[in-house]
């Protein structure tokens, strides 16, 4: 027999205050602690004055953040991380603060996932077909910034110099496709989403000054095909929403407006084959219980072979390569795809 008087709570009390550094960096990011200390450390109560907020309760706050590694402490003058100062300072151009209310949203969601288990249904259900206007321009304002961080670095990480036409399935509010736009100036793209969506990615196209070369298709992607002819197709976060079938479908439609030789793109939450890595794409398949009826965070061979099915070759997948946590698979049409 197991002599439990020598086995000690240690991953249980690991996991239950592990979340607390999280929440201090949200209230941090929520308050905008960071922005007043860019190049000008503070004490509490300086700080505290000027967030217009009580000293007694900001410090604990405030000591938290450097538990957190997102500031320094030295006789009690607090100062930004590196860090800190390059991803949570307002106005920066890698400014991630705006992602609050997004990962509030995510830890919000996934507090309910032993009900959305017990009853099987998510309890945080997000239906962009039926949520009310207010709340999308809200959802998708706050996926803004993570958007278009991810298609810069993506532009840097693909060589798109021979793209001349491109096409966001599922793009959103628009940010991969500005992000790719922005660093090659010849290309030009076409956004695809929800009716509801589209009005919404106009908005963020139009104040990039890029209206002239992205334009934008609202359709229903499950129930409708895809039209055009393009070099290049990226689905960012779009195949872990859908169900098996409905991804396959959007799959083969993109295979159909990719021209031979082309590639194809899948950005997001991918685990491999084990499901036990990497973990953005373990936290997700949490999420994604308590968020969506279908989806989920699928693997590397269920990648692979939706992508065989649709027709495309030479797939291959890197996990955990962008700087949110999340992989890239790749693909192409066969050059005599259509012959």
């Amino acid at each position: 027999m197991t002599d439990n008087s020598k086995i000690s709570p240690t991953a249980i009390m690991r996991n239950a205050y592990a979340v607390y550094p999280s929440f201090a960096m949200l209230a941090g990011m929520q308050l905008d602690v960071f922005t007043p200390l860019k190049d000008k450390p503070r004490n509490a109560k300086s700080l505290a004055g000027v967030l217009r907020v009580r000293e007694s309760k900001l410090s604990p706050l405030l000591y938290a953040l450097v538990s957190a590694d997102l500031l320094t402490v030295e006789n009690e003058i607090f100062s930004n991380t590196p860090e800190a100062d390059t991803f949570l300072v307002k106005g920066l151009p890698a400014y991630m603060g705006g992602l609050n209310t997004f990962y509030n949203d995510l830890w919000h969601a996934t507090l309910n996932t032993a009900e959305s288990i017990r009853t099987d249904t998510p309890k945080a259900k997000h239906d962009w077909s039926t949520l009310p206007g207010d709340e999308l321009v809200k959802y998708f304002s706050g996926q803004y910034p993570g958007s278009l961080r991810a298609g810069r670095q993506f532009a840097q990480k693909i060589d798109f110099g021979k793209t001349n036409r491109l096409i966001d399935v599922g793009g959103g509010a628009g940010g991969v496709c500005v992000g790719i736009c922005e660093a090659y100036p010849k290309i030009e793209a076409t956004l695809v989403d929800l009716p509801q969506v589209i009005s919404i990615s106009n908005n963020f196209i139009s104040e990039a000054g890029l209206a002239d070369r992205i334009t934008t298709m609202g359709i229903d992607l499950i129930h409708n095909t895809l039209e055009g002819s393009y070099d290049v197709g990226v689905l960012r976060g779009l195949i872990q929403v859908m169900k098996p079938e409905h991804a396959k479908k959007i799959l083969k439609s993109v295979f159909q407006v990719i021209e031979p030789g082309g590639h194809i793109y899948i950005i997001g939450c991918i685990l491999d084959n084990t499901r036990l890595a990497p973990p953005v794409s373990m936290a997700f398949s949490l999420v994604f219980l308590n968020v969506y009826e279908q989806g989920g965070a699928y693997t590397q061979k269920q990648h692979h072979d939706w992508l065989e099915e649709a027709g495309f070759t030479d797939i291959s997948t890197q996990l955990g390569v962008m700087s949110d946590g999340t992989g890239i698979v790749s693909a192409r049409k066969p050059c005599n795809a259509n012959l």
